[in-house]
């Protein structure tokens, strides 16, 4: 039988339940004659009566009961299985696989995770920390952060976080030995607690700013790290001077165990974006963790 005719035994279906053209045709948003015209279709096609009409009511034949007690089942497990697919989309499930650095995914990801993972038990979240400009797609993840300038224009990005500024700090004890840096060029003369990330392929830059001139320190240092908590530990047992994201150390800051030096030299730029393939193939689950996790800010 044709595709076409799942429509027809549904109609039939709906009719022989209801016992009336009428109803059916009100449940079914089609008119009455167009209901007629479909099941005399169903009838020719199969070459039995289906229904017994008359003035007062409609009743299934024998041929038509034994049809209504071969499809009606069916149809409602098909009603039953759309259902829980709507549930699906209103209840999103699934893992969602993200690449992040590490401090998003400290600083932004983890907040966002403890708030919304207690409401959808059925979702998964994985994040995986890369600092390596990683392509989401040839390897297999749902969606990446990366700051807004490195994002690829054919991608969606949702900016997650605000504004964003570093800062070179050190501990009270490191700078009784050494004078405290006036200038960018000063830092030269201090032991600089490095990061080396894949993407420069060398140490990681100190970005430098005041009045528009730029400056991009390279200083030297007995230490290199690849991550966020080693650079801080080692900036407050007095190791050396670090340049480390302004909120992990402002805590520390306030506290007294670190001292902020050239702040004016520290201005803000772009924060971080989470960026994905398409909206068309986005997953319930990730559409409303890119919801959450939406900045609203300024």
């Amino acid at each position: 039988m044709a595709h076409e005719n799942f429509n027809n035994l549904a109609a039939f279906a709906t009719v022989a339940k209801e016992r009336s053209f009428t109803r059916a045709a009100a449940k079914l948003g089609v008119t009455q004659s167009a209901l007629s015209q479909t099941i005399r279709a169903l009838e020719e096609r199969l070459g039995l009566r289906l229904l017994t009409r008359t003035t007062r009511s409609v009743a299934p034949t024998e041929a038509g009961e034994r049809l209504l007690q071969t499809v009606a089942p069916r149809f409602e497990e098909i009603e039953v299985q759309l259902a829980m697919l709507s549930e699906l989309r209103e209840k999103p499930a699934g893992t969602v696989r993200i690449t992040a650095g590490e401090h998003p995914a400290i600083s932004i990801l983890q907040p966002a995770l403890k708030r919304f993972l207690p409401d959808y038990p059925d979702v998964n979240v994985e994040i995986i920390v890369d600092y390596g400009l990683t392509d989401i797609v040839a390897e297999g993840y749902d969606a990446g952060v990366r700051m807004g300038e490195q994002v690829a224009k054919d991608m969606v990005a949702v900016r997650i976080g605000p504004e964003m500024r570093m800062a070179v700090v050190a501990s009270p004890a490191y700078f009784e030995r050494h004078p405290p840096p006036q200038t960018p060029q000063d830092l030269t003369a201090h032991k600089c607690i490095n990061m080396r990330l894949p993407t420069y392929g060398g140490l990681f830059p100190w970005g430098l700013e005041k009045d528009g001139r730029e400056v991009k320190v390279r200083g030297e240092g007995q230490l290199v790290f690849n991550n966020l908590g080693l650079r801080l530990s080692s900036a407050l047992d007095g190791l050396g001077v670090a340049y480390m994201p302004e909120d992990q150390v402002l805590p520390y800051v306030a506290e007294g165990r670190l001292i902020r030096v050239l702040e004016d030299w520290c201005p803000y730029f772009p924060g971080y974006h989470l960026y994905y393939p398409s909206r068309r193939h986005s997953s319930p689950a990730l559409s409303l963790l890119v919801d959450v996790l939406r900045h609203r800010g300024n």
